[in-house]
């Protein structure tokens, strides 16, 4: 007799996946949640937007890329899903949103029951990191589509914000201060590339290096930093955050030029700070001259902040007291909209 098992899907696995990321998602829930786990859709109650005068509502979804490869390699899954989240939150936060609620989506090869668990362990951390409530997701079992020990990490994220706060970039002018916060290492882009320049092998992985002070796998795997908190001090310290951009794939060149108006440049000093280890050695195993390198990575750089020159102390210090590292990366200038990097 033939099953739904027999077909490659167990039901009883995702039962038991399910109750096993209970608590972790209970950790990330906010006042506005209502019901409990296992509805047809998560419930969030808006009445605190009634405060705001022109509430507006930021979306954002993104995956991990090819760095879920990596988890498989080095078969650790406890942080991906911080990875996840981050690529969504830090994409609210820069248009100046405060992120409400995540979704995850996970389609595997095969449900093992607490590795699923353990990634969305991961998720919850983010969501923690971001003030956001896991208020839903899917798992997805796939035979036949993948193999069984792999799977894809997704999802998205609602935030909001209002009118009168949202950063749009209209505003920079030529005589601008540029804002750098500091990345935690490769975050989750280019690793398409990462893994063309270092074999992606366990022995590979495991490869102590002295400049990195850890293993080539631990430097790698490193979640994305999320950037929430930090945005929301400098909101607090009542500084107008002018443009905000979250430096993903398509590094500087890609991404700085999102956040400007026509007619100014952005000068980045790339002396301004020390450009971390992995990108170092990135760009020396595999041969990548410098105008790709900031073509493809963060550089050390996960965010940067357009801001009013009289104002750069302040935004610093706010910054620094949430937890992050930011210095002056440099200023915007009359000129072609784009990003020059001296």
């Amino acid at each position: 007799m033939m099953d739904y098992k027999k077909a490659g899907v167990d039901i009883e696995a995702g039962y038991k996946s399910v109750e096993l990321m209970k608590g972790y998602v209970k950790e990330t829930m906010r006042s506005e949640v209502l019901g409990g786990l296992g509805g047809f859709s998560g419930a969030f109650s808006l009445k605190k937007i009634k405060e705001m005068d022109d509430p507006v509502l930021l979306s954002g979804t993104d995956g991990c890329g090819t760095k879920v490869k990596l988890a498989f390699i080095m078969d650790k899954h406890d942080t991906i899903g911080i990875d996840a989240v981050a690529m969504c939150v830090n994409d609210i936060a820069c248009a100046g949103g405060e992120p409400l609620f995540f979704l995850d989506y996970i389609a595997c090869g095969k449900n093992y029951p607490e590795k699923i668990a353990t990634i969305v362990k991961g998720v919850a951390e983010g969501c923690k990191q971001s003030d956001a409530a896991l208020i839903g997701g899917e798992t997805a079992e796939h035979p036949d589509l993948m193999p069984v020990d792999e799977y894809d990490l997704a999802g998205f994220a609602v935030g909001v914000c209002d009118r009168k706060d949202l950063i749009t970039g209209e505003n920079i002018k030529p005589g601008d201060t540029l804002i750098g916060i500091a990345s935690s290492g490769v975050h989750s882009n280019g690793f398409s590339l990462v893994r063309k320049v270092f074999e992606m092998t366990k022995e590979s992985l495991e490869t102590y290096y002295d400049e990195l002070g850890m293993t080539l796998g631990e430097s790698l795997i490193t979640p994305t930093r999320i950037y929430v908190k930090a945005l929301k001090s400098v909101k607090n310290a009542g500084i107008k955050v002018k443009g905000c951009s979250h430096i993903t794939g398509g590094g500087f060149y890609e991404n700085i030029p999102r956040m400007l108006p026509e007619g100014v440049c952005a000068v980045v000093e790339k002396n301004s700070y020390e450009v971390p280890a992995i990108f170092k050695l990135l760009a020396k195993t595999g041969d990548i001259d410098e105008q790709m390198m900031y073509n493809t990575y963060n550089m050390g750089v996960g965010m940067v902040l357009a801001i009013d020159s009289a104002d750069a102390d302040k935004t610093i210090e706010a910054i620094n007291a949430a937890g992050d590292k930011a210095w002056k990366l440099g200023t915007v200038e009359a000129g072609d909209k784009g990003v020059k990097i001296v």
